[in-house]
């Protein structure tokens, strides 16, 4: 009892640390976490809800029917999934120093880098909230919870990754530069900027062309629903801007997959970390 409660003070202190640090020496501080997400927004809404006019189907409970808004979610919530994957995955390399002084769980490096991150989250969380809130009315206030429950399956589905990619990290280093580039492609095949009903539309339309597969239309949109990072952005955009509980199969999906993440992460942090200060 005495070594668990060691190991979550020395995360949480870990934590702490990656937090004050975040903005330390800036002159706004931590009101640069309520800048970020107004700021992502206020640009999308520019972009893609002026420029591009893009269009999406209003919201289903909400009435919201706002392309740029709709898209400023999938941002926010992409980025907290992408950025929570990447910090864990450099967690070990980073703290190189750290690791080779004291001794300490090294998977605790992962988990508190995750723990900060979901502190900063939490501000554009309550942006998010406010401003959603504000364009479609307050009944989003009832849907607040399973929003909470959605970052915490989004969050373990990171760490999991984290794990797994913090330990291939330290043994391969060229994964940090593989990942950046199949994290772009990543982000625009989950969704991020566009509805699933677009990619219906383009994969009737290559059906017409003579693109199939084994007699008919190339699955697009099933590939597409396979993508644990759209399940999740699914997650977050039926509760803010539908105001409505995810479907069934978003919440086995979302659950499946963190639990999938979490138990893969572990086995393989724990099994390969043993060498881990040798190889940094």
């Amino acid at each position: 009892m005495s070594n668990f409660r060691h190991v979550l003070n020395l995360t949480l202190t870990l934590a702490k640390r990656e937090v004050t640090s975040e903005y330390k020496g800036t002159a706004l501080g931590r009101v640069w976490s309520l800048i970020n997400p107004l700021a992502t927004i206020a640009v999308f809404a520019i972009i893609f809800g002026v420029v591009f006019r893009g269009r999406v189907e209003p919201g289903l409970n909400s009435g919201i029917d706002s392309f740029a808004l709709w898209i400023g979610i999938g941002v926010l919530s992409w980025t907290f999934l992408s950025t929570g994957i990447i910090k864990g995955m450099n967690a070990l390399v980073a703290n190189a120093g750290l690791l080779t002084k004291v001794y300490f769980p090294r998977y605790v490096l992962v988990v508190s880098a995750m723990l900060a991150l979901c502190f900063n989250f939490s501000f554009e969380v309550i942006v998010m909230v406010l401003v959603m809130g504000l364009v479609g009315g307050p009944q989003l206030l009832l849907y607040v919870p399973m929003l909470l429950v959605v970052v915490v399956l989004t969050a373990l589905f990171s760490t999991g990754l984290g794990l797994t990619l913090s330990v291939a990290t330290v043994y391969f280093r060229d994964i940090r530069h593989l990942w950046g580039i199949f994290n772009q492609v990543w982000m625009y095949a989950s969704g991020v900027i566009f509805p699933i009903s677009m990619l219906a539309t383009v994969q009737e339309s290559l059906f017409e062309k003579g693109w199939q597969l084994g007699g008919g239309p190339i699955p697009l949109t099933t590939i597409f629903r396979a993508n644990p990072a759209e399940m999740y952005l699914e997650g977050f955009r039926s509760i803010l801007y539908d105001f409505a509980t995810p479907p069934w199969e978003v919440w086995a999906s979302m659950l499946g997959w963190a639990l999938a993440s979490m138990v893969i992460g572990v086995l393989v942090f724990t099994r390969h970390s043993g060498r881990i200060v040798e190889e940094l």
